[in-house]
């Protein structure tokens, strides 16, 4: 999200400093397109330029026809169909990786201050939102969308483009040690709101912990429940202090429609947990549904080496129907 609100910003400051930016945006992807859906650039008059479109032949092509149509000084508002197959009869990107992208190409307008003002303030509080985009322009909606993503086609030039901005996943880290430093660190570039509970006040790793949005001393891991909510964008990472703490805060969470649910521990841990649970009379589907020991299996030993395992168990998870 930081580059989002990185990308706006630049758009911000020319239009404030009366210079002419165009922007480029990936509306639609498909197949294996480095440029996904959502991805952005901003070129101005003077050749400055941020973001990007996924790189490569095709993403130098689109800069180098933003830069002459800004020295055309022409409005421009187009629509851009690419190929990336070199047997394409037409529109080929000049890549060979396969899929397609469609990308809109805007000169930003006058009219299209106040959006991205307000645009540029919700990212910067950590909001989400609305970014439409139409071949008329640029708007922002406060109220927040179901879908992360959609368009709508009505002409071959007709289209709207809707976007939930800012941070489209919510990580709960649950336990401030070591490794949750570590995963923090690691989590903090991806497009995760980062929430961070643990019970010990004063915790030291807890204080020195600079990478998450939101840090909560709970008197009770039962309490989570409550706290953390259902849906499909909620991912939830256990790693407290010990056996007890982690039981408490699984045995909270279990039956939650959450998007993953993950716990750290060894496999004899793991499993004297669930026999536990199951005499509990807790549902074995329950218990099936959560990722333990938590992480892909790459013989991790430093809570560096932990938290690379954990994170791309969720960026598998997270893109798993792409």
């Amino acid at each position: 999200m930081q580059k989002q609100l990185r990308n706006w910003q630049f758009v911000q400051y020319n239009l404030q400093q009366k210079i002419e930016v165009m922007l480029l945006y990936v509306m639609e992807s498909k197949g294996s397109s480095p440029g996904r859906q959502g991805f952005m650039m901003a070129v101005n008059a003077n050749g400055e330029m941020i973001g990007s479109l996924g790189g490569g032949i095709m993403e130098h092509k689109f800069v180098e026809l933003a830069k002459t149509k800004l020295q055309q000084a022409a409005p421009e508002s187009s629509v851009h169909h690419q190929w990336h197959d070199k047997q394409a009869a037409k529109n080929q990107s000049g890549m060979i990786c396969s899929g397609e992208q469609t990308i809109f190409l805007y000169t930003v307008q006058e009219h299209d201050v106040h959006s991205i003002d307000s645009l540029v303030q919700s990212l910067a509080r950590n909001k989400n939102g609305t970014l439409q985009l139409t071949p008329e322009g640029i708007s922002f909606l406060d109220e927040v969308p179901h879908n992360d993503f959609q368009v709508a086609f009505t002409a071959r030039n007709k289209f709207l483009y809707r976007e939930k901005t800012g941070y489209k996943n919510h990580l709960y880290i649950i336990g401030g040690g070591h490794c949750a430093l570590a995963l923090s660190q690691l989590m903090s570039s991806m497009d995760f709101y980062i929430h961070l509970l643990d019970d010990r006040a004063g915790l030291n790793t807890m204080e020195q912990n600079q990478f998450v949005h939101e840090k909560t001393c709970i008197d009770d891991y039962a309490a989570l429940k409550s706290i953390i909510p259902n849906g499909e964008n909620i991912y939830v990472v256990i790693m407290t202090v010990g056996y007890r703490t982690d039981a408490i805060s699984l045995k909270s969470l279990l039956g939650k429609d959450l998007g993953y649910l993950g716990i750290l521990g060894s496999s004899t841990k793991i499993a004297k947990m669930f026999t536990d649970l199951e005499e509990e009379t807790v549902s074995k589907n329950a218990i099936n549904q959560v990722y333990a020991p938590i992480g892909i299996p790459i013989k991790s030993q430093t809570p560096e080496e932990i938290a690379v395992s954990i994170a791309a168990e969720i960026i598998s998870v997270k893109n798993k129907d792409l």
